[in-house]
């Protein structure tokens, strides 16, 4: 059975309400958008996801060392007992403040990461540790020769700060921390101050350590490093490029006091048109100014005395 629908059923239909439907376009635009903006947060979240991961991994690791690793292990022990109290001084270990052991047994990192500040115990035969300083360590980054982006030849050195902020991964992910650190503190203001002119070097040093500072601590964090600070120390610039830049400097200044000097003379000859306007209004404030120029000569000069003589003297002089 077939059903007709009515020709007007169209016009009772609901016509969507053209405020709603921009507002819902721009819903789903913003939606659409903020995905994007946040990509940066979530990959920087991953990373320190990861971090983590892996720190947890090296520090909870599967301790299993098999039946001979514990036979040697018993072995240590059982001789460690046999040998006391001598072999108490081969045990005991100490660590400062400022320092974390890592203990390896039978090559394997001991379940638990870091030990110290204070006492740890070890076993003479089947352990071996590396302390880690936790200090914060400061190093000069070595005169860099670097080509800017307006092809100008500077030298720029600095110093990095920084110190290890887990001494599990700096000694397990890498070899040596301190050098790895230093060698990158290098390549990085070479490639930093690669896409920058040279005005903004000498001008915007704060920016330009604050993104160094960024990039190592970046780089460095899976070997365990903080880089906490970076300062740009010395700019050095090629002597023909300081005669030049001095030359510049030199005739901008003599410019500036050419047009401060122009402006003041139009500012006093303005003056004096309108003193000439006042005096001519009144014939008697000229004498007065006659007489207060003598007053100023006089008192400067004792022996020569100018005596002003009126023009209008002069002029009926001429008629005759």
């Amino acid at each position: 059975m077939t059903r007709t629908v009515p020709s007007n059923t169209a016009e009772r239909l609901p016509v969507a309400d053209p405020v709603k439907l921009v507002c819902t376009t721009s819903t789903v635009y913003n939606t659409k958008i903020s995905p994007t903006m946040e990509d940066g947060r979530e990959s920087a979240a991953m990373k320190e996801r990861e971090r983590k991961e892996r720190q947890i991994g090296l520090e909870n690791a599967d301790s299993d060392i098999g039946l001979c690793g514990w036979i040697l292990v018993v072995f240590s022990i059982f001789l460690t007992l046999l040998t006391l109290p001598l072999s108490i001084w081969m045990c005991i270990k100490i660590v400062k403040e400022y320092e974390r052991a890592i203990i390896f047994r039978l090559g394997r990192i001991l379940r638990g990461g870091a030990k110290g500040p204070g006492l740890f115990l070890i076993l003479p035969c089947t352990d071996s540790f590396i302390n880690v300083d936790m200090r914060t360590i400061t190093f000069d980054i070595p005169p860099q020769e670097v080509l800017t982006k307006d092809s100008v030849t500077v030298s720029v050195d600095g110093v990095v700060y920084y110190r290890v902020q887990n001494a599990t991964l700096a000694v397990a992910n890498i070899t040596n921390a301190d050098a790895a650190t230093r060698l990158l503190a290098q390549t990085t203001l070479r490639n930093v101050l690669g896409t920058k002119n040279l005005s903004e070097i000498l001008s915007d040093r704060e920016e330009i350590a604050h993104s160094m500072q960024s990039t190592l601590d970046d780089a460095t964090d899976d070997w365990g490093i903080k880089v906490e600070r970076v300062e740009i120390k010395d700019v050095k610039l090629p002597q023909q490029l300081q005669r030049a830049m001095a030359a510049e400097a030199e005739a901008a200044r003599e410019a500036r006091a050419k047009v401060i000097a122009a402006e003041g003379e139009m500012n006093a000859s303005r003056a004096l048109k309108e003193a000439s306007l006042v005096i001519a209004e009144s014939p008697s404030g000229l004498q007065l100014r006659y007489l207060q120029t003598l007053n100023t000569i006089a008192a400067e000069k004792n022996s020569t005395i100018i005596f002003p003589l009126p023009i209008d003297m002069i002029q009926s002089f001429m008629k005759h």
